[in-house]
């Protein structure tokens, strides 16, 4: 009988410990983790210094990245790339990101691509001119770290699936011309995503894409050409 009465105590004190456990984990608050600092911070801890003569390339962005190693992860697997594309994300929560993302993993060189979601959301507050000052930031930082910097120029979108009352082509347009504008000034390698995927609308190529706003797998291919063109560029390979 008093075995059995410990196997009941045990038994339930093991449940409640449990019980604690799980509504400790419910109640872990990430509100202020709204550049989602989180999402990248294990990858990025169990990532070892570069190796001697290696030359590491980040790729920042956002859904357009993330999805671009999903689609095709053997470009990032057979290089010393790493992709750190966080879906949905504007330009202000890259640049929060950009000192764990970026610095800390001592790339050679960095590529940011960035502006379109911060165009798709509609917001009142957001221009052209605010998405460059923050781009103009993150570059400002990779250059203070001796961090090449390579700045795209945005796909084309004639429209978000999501959020059709925007016209987005020629705000994407005026914001590639305003980032080349940039870059040049600067001596930074303009990595041009916009010509080869463009069609007559200002949009993506059909065949290129699956949503207008994503590429497909032929679509990265295509990126992957052009990238390889703009990181030789940077890096004097």
């Amino acid at each position: 009988m008093k075995h059995y009465v410990l196997l009941v105590l045990l038994a339930l004190c093991s449940y409640d410990n449990f019980a604690q456990k799980k509504e400790a984990e419910k109640k872990e608050d990430f509100s202020d983790d709204w550049a989602a600092l989180s999402k990248y911070k294990k990858e990025n801890a169990a990532l070892p210094a570069p190796a001697e003569g290696e030359k590491r390339v980040v790729f920042l962005g956002s859904s357009i990245f993330e999805f671009w190693k999903e689609k095709d992860p053997k470009y990032f697997s057979n290089q010393s790339y790493i992709d750190r594309g966080a879906s949905g994300q504007i330009t202000p929560q890259l640049l929060l990101r950009f000192r764990q993302d970026v610095i800390n993993l001592k790339p050679a060189a960095v590529i940011i691509l960035a502006g379109s979601n911060d165009i798709a959301g509609n917001k009142g507050h957001v221009t052209n001119e605010g998405i460059v000052e923050h781009i103009k930031s993150m570059s400002e930082l990779a250059k203070l770290h001796q961090i090449k910097v390579i700045l795209c120029k945005y796909l084309p979108i004639y429209e978000y699936p999501w959020n059709k009352g925007i016209k987005p082509a020629e705000k994407i347009v005026d914001l590639n011309n305003m980032i080349e504008a940039y870059a040049k000034e600067n001596n930074f390698t303009v990595l041009d995503y916009w010509t080869p995927l463009v069609d007559q609308r200002k949009g993506q190529k059909a065949e290129l894409t699956v949503d207008g706003v994503h590429p497909n797998l032929a679509g990265y291919k295509i990126m992957e050409n052009v990238t390889e063109k703009a990181i030789d560029q940077a890096l004097g390979r």
